[in-house]
């Protein structure tokens, strides 16, 4: 099975309520998902079937947040390194700081994609 993934910025992550839909929806697609809630920026990175990262972007769409950026469409996508199959879980996961996402997404084989759709790095820099 091919792992898709998706990235979508926000300008913040704040209502528990809205965060509560997330996670219900997390576990209706049986994907895994990461957000960077409390400040700016609000960072989601959904990873799973193409069905669940589509329909769980969806979710998100429809929720209205401030400032919506899909940073990256949902797609098939390459690993950096190979990831342990028990390594790639399902579920929903909350991080505070920008430094931690970016460590996930480096354990999750995906850190120079993440860097490349946040803006942080471009094709033709070394990371």
């Amino acid at each position: 099975m091919a792992i898709w993934n998706a990235l979508i910025r926000t300008h913040h992550i704040t209502s528990r309520k809205k965060v509560a839909k997330l996670k219900q929806a997390a576990s209706a697609q049986a994907v895994f998902v990461l957000l960077r809630s409390g400040g700016s920026p609000g960072i989601m990175y959904v990873e799973g079937s193409k069905d669940g990262v589509e329909d769980w972007v969806g979710v998100v769409q429809r929720l209205r947040y401030k400032d919506y950026q899909l940073a990256s469409k949902p797609a098939a996508t390459s690993l950096e390194h190979s990831i342990p199959s028990e390594a790639r879980d399902v579920g929903f996961f909350e991080t505070e700081s920008v430094k931690d996402f970016g460590h996930q997404m480096q354990q999750r084989g995906v850190f120079a994609w993440w860097r490349k759709a946040m803006g942080y790095a471009s094709d033709d820099q070394r990371l």
